[in-house]
């Protein structure tokens, strides 16, 4: 076999760093089985609590109805997943999916210590090949977990093969800040303060900085809107939470 025949795995990011493909999906579960434990007091420390305001928004924009199917990918330890179970009733579902094993448990746990065991089951899933039937959900959200998905076009192709005709999808991701002057404040922070409140709170520095590069890594505002146009979803649009640190997209298959 000439060198010509070899061939070699495309690679991706991980953070700054490029990583072989077939790498990232597991350097992922490794910094959130780290952070598992601490990921909720962590969540309120680096926003100041303002992340539960996002997710309130995005659960208002949902429009998510008693009766309803819901989907909440990456779903980690039920803040959305919990408000959507309210939401649909005994006679609706959520299933709250989670790649990672550790946060899947830590969500599983909270929802039964709150009550919510008649209309919430659990999936350990790959975005990018959800096992779910066509057209089944009325809405998937995921919330903080693009990002970290090794083939994202592939993960919204899935998403828009699950959802309903006249569903929808919404995803709330760190973004790029749009207010003049905001961008250096939002850098330092989060290269310099991120990393150490890691360390200090979760014994994990290297989790939150790989967390904060895998933000300056994601698309853009407008980008990501193209692709979810570009896998099937229409009428997309986004609005920017927090000066644009925060965008909330939503794409509806018709």
């Amino acid at each position: 076999m000439s060198q010509d025949d070899l061939q070699v795995e495309p690679s991706v990011d991980f953070g700054y760093q490029r990583v072989p493909l077939s790498h990232k999906a597991q350097r992922v579960a490794e910094v959130f089985h780290s952070v598992a434990g601490k990921y909720d007091v962590m969540n309120d420390l680096m926003t100041l609590g303002v992340h539960r305001l996002w997710k309130r928004y995005t659960i208002w924009a949902s429009r998510v109805r008693a009766g309803q199917r819901v989907l909440d990918l990456a779903g980690g330890t039920g803040d959305l997943a919990a408000q959507f179970a309210r939401r649909v009733g005994p006679h609706g579902e959520v299933v709250l999916a989670d790649i990672n094993a550790a946060m899947l448990e830590r969500g599983r746990q909270r929802m039964v210590n709150e009550g919510w065991v008649g209309n919430v089951r659990y999936a350990r899933v790959n975005a990018e090949c959800l096992p779910f039937p066509d057209n089944y959900f009325d809405c998937i959200t995921i919330a903080f977990g693009l990002r970290n998905v090794t083939r994202k076009e592939e993960a919204l192709r899935s998403m828009w093969r699950v959802v309903k005709p006249g569903g929808q999808v919404l995803v709330l991701e760190f973004s790029k800040p749009v207010v003049p002057g905001l961008k250096p404040i939002y850098d330092a922070y989060s290269f310099s303060v991120l990393p150490k409140l890691g360390r200090l709170i979760a014994g994990d520095a290297d989790s939150y900085r790989y967390l904060a590069e895998s933000i300056r890594m994601h698309p853009d505002q407008p980008t990501l809107k193209n692709m979810l146009e570009v896998a099937g979803f229409e009428r997309c649009d986004y609005f920017n939470l927090a000066g644009g640190i925060v965008a909330l997209h939503r794409g509806y298959k018709l």
